[in-house]
């Protein structure tokens, strides 16, 4: 037996009929709670109706560009088609390998996931806006609204529907929400200086690959020449010999010491081919190694370094790893004030609007607006035990950040000395080399004249190679080093 008013069918079509935000307020009350769901729905169904992403799948270059923020320190260069057919200098490998290489891509997709992650602990400042509804049966009839004073008649049902826009916001949270919003920007910063750091490296790892190029093929150039030299004189040794001026060990010796060049030549080319692989992978071109053919000199500019602590300076300044690692710090200390608000009670302010409407048709609107509030008392130490948490990753991020200053001034200090060495060695080489090519043109003179033995030859040839071998490596060394330096301080080397 139902309990409560009840309206006879003409008294409700009467009262219908003299007011008809009656029928109104039912109409909307419906439209909201079937609306609502069906627009979910059709928002949400994706998940269970449509196919899951594909891990696999690229993201479109217009998606990735708009996704993806830019950054002051950063110069994105646009991807380009490169073409490997024509000379490449080192500037347009290091252009290439920045638009192409996938570690760079991969940084810039961190970027934009830590700028959507703060923009989401930002949206924690404002207002949740939600429409909520449900259907509810119960075994006794219900009432349909909380009386608005004693002895109202009310509306009673065992189904009961209801459909509410509720807003809530916070107003105090203990400083949680602003410290998650700092620590959310430092790590975006954080982000933003590892993509910095990683452009640094893939600069000096083109740069290094391109210089030992550049070594090698001049290796190449010395072992061709010395093998063309060395089939010249077997020929000469060959004539001698059918003349009876020359022993057939002579000839035997040129042929062993021939066989050795080759060998050595084809070791180098396949060195150089290795390089040529290495570097067509830091510029994230796919493409036949075979048709790259660089451009470049190895010349030695005399360069004035500064001092040990000015570089240290500027490398603290500078360098994109040490500024993450700053601002992950930094970060991290804002994590350890936002644990901390655990220990502070949270007010919000709460509001909602709606309509209720019974199984016979009847309804009702609601509405309310007030203030929420939640007091931590006992949470078995959750909350002391997530600060010792927070606090103890800042003590760890401390020592790495000391770690990695220690290992910054190891590495301009390192790089400072390779400099000063590779010059010296370079003005001891140069000498060698000038010093084999007048021997190895004296003992050809004197064999020539039959003054000489074969061995005096074969010995002035290959101090010779071995000069210009040498001469070649010291000078990759020294340019290598220079980008090493460059990449310790963290200079731009464009």
């Amino acid at each position: 037996m139902k309990v409560g008013l009840r309206m006879q069918p003409r008294r409700k079509i009467g009262q219908m009929l003299m007011f008809p935000q009656y029928a109104i307020r039912k109409f909307l009350v419906r439209v909201t709670f079937y609306g609502a769901i069906a627009v979910h729905t059709a928002l949400t169904g994706g998940c269970v109706f449509m196919l899951p992403t594909d891990p696999y799948s690229p993201v479109p270059r217009s998606q990735s560009t708009s996704l993806i923020p830019q950054v002051t320190e950063y110069r994105e260069t646009a991807a380009q088609p490169v073409s490997m057919h024509g000379p490449l200098t080192i500037a347009t490998a290091i252009q290439t390998a920045l638009a192409n290489n996938p570690e760079i891509a991969a940084s810039q997709w961190d970027v934009a996931a830590a700028e959507a992650k703060l923009d989401a602990v930002r949206a924690a400042r404002w207002p949740a806006v939600s429409v909520e509804g449900g259907l509810q049966h119960f075994l006794d009839d219900q009432r349909l609204i909380p009386a608005r004073y004693n002895g109202e008649p009310g509306i009673f049902d065992r189904d009961l529907y209801r459909a509410d826009l509720v807003a809530k916001m916070p107003l105090f949270t203990g400083g949680r929400i602003t410290g998650e919003i700092h620590a959310a920007e430092l790590l975006r910063l954080a982000e933003e200086k590892r993509l910095v750091r990683s452009r640094e490296e893939l600069i000096f790892n083109v740069s290094s690959t391109f210089y030992a190029m550049l070594s090698q093929r001049e290796v190449i150039r010395s072992l061709e020449f010395s093998t063309a030299a060395m089939e010249e004189h077997r020929r000469q040794v060959s004539d001698l010999l059918a003349a009876q001026k020359a022993a057939r060990v002579d000839l035997l010796r040129t042929e062993v010491r021939l066989a050795d060049l080759r060998q050595g030549l084809e070791r180098e080319r396949n060195t150089l081919a290795v390089l040529k692989r290495l570097l067509v992978n830091l510029m994230g071109v796919d493409d036949e190694t075979e048709q790259i053919d660089i451009e470049g000199e190895l010349l030695v500019e005399s360069a004035r370094q500064q001092g040990t602590e000015d570089m240290m300076q500027t490398a603290l300044l500078r360098r994109g790893d040490y500024l993450s690692a700053q601002a992950r710090l930094e970060a991290q200390a804002s994590r350890v004030d936002a644990a901390k608000a655990g220990y502070w009670p949270t007010l919000s302010l709460l509001a909602s609007y709606g309509g209720r409407e019974a199984g016979s048709g009847e309804s009702e609107d609601a509405g309310v607006v007030g203030l929420g509030a939640s007091v931590p008392l006992f949470e078995g130490g959750r909350t002391s035990a997530q600060v010792r948490q927070e606090r103890a990753v800042l003590a760890a991020s401390q020592e790495r950040l000391r770690k990695l200053k220690l290992q910054i001034r190891q590495e301009v200090e390192t790089a400072a000395l390779e400099i000063r060495s590779s010059e010296q060695r370079i003005s001891a080489v140069s000498r060698a080399v000038e010093q084999a090519k007048e021997s190895m043109r004296i003992e050809r003179m004197k064999y020539d004249l039959g003054s000489g033995s074969l061995i005096d030859v074969l010995d002035a040839q290959s101090a010779l190679l071995q000069s210009e071998t040498n001469y070649a490596r010291v000078l990759a060394d020294y340019h290598i080093a220079m980008a090493k330096l460059k990449l310790a301080t963290g200079e731009d080397s464009l």
